[in-house]
């Protein structure tokens, strides 16, 4: 389950699921697809490979960040250089 934690000397939460950042994992999705369309993929887009969730639907279920990100490389063929 994801949990927000300070960050060394900044006071700033951030969240992490699994051993990936929520973050770093908005930020792939945004490199992938544009700001634009990365959010409308988490939102809107059902993947089977999550149990027929959407990206934002897994997470908040509890899905680690790093399984989602796998499971959307696989649906959407992203070469395994920028996985």
């Amino acid at each position: 389950m994801a949990t927000p934690r300070p960050l060394p000397g900044r006071g700033v939460a951030v969240t992490t699921i699994g051993s990936m950042r929520i973050t770093v994992f908005r930020r792939l999705m945004a490199e992938e697809f544009g700001p634009a369309r990365a959010q409308v993929l988490s939102r809107d887009h059902v993947l089977s490979g999550l149990g027929g969730r959407t990206v934002d639907q897994a997470l908040t279920a509890g899905i680690p960040a790093k399984e989602v990100w796998r499971e959307v490389c696989q649906a959407f063929d992203i070469p395994p250089e920028r996985r």
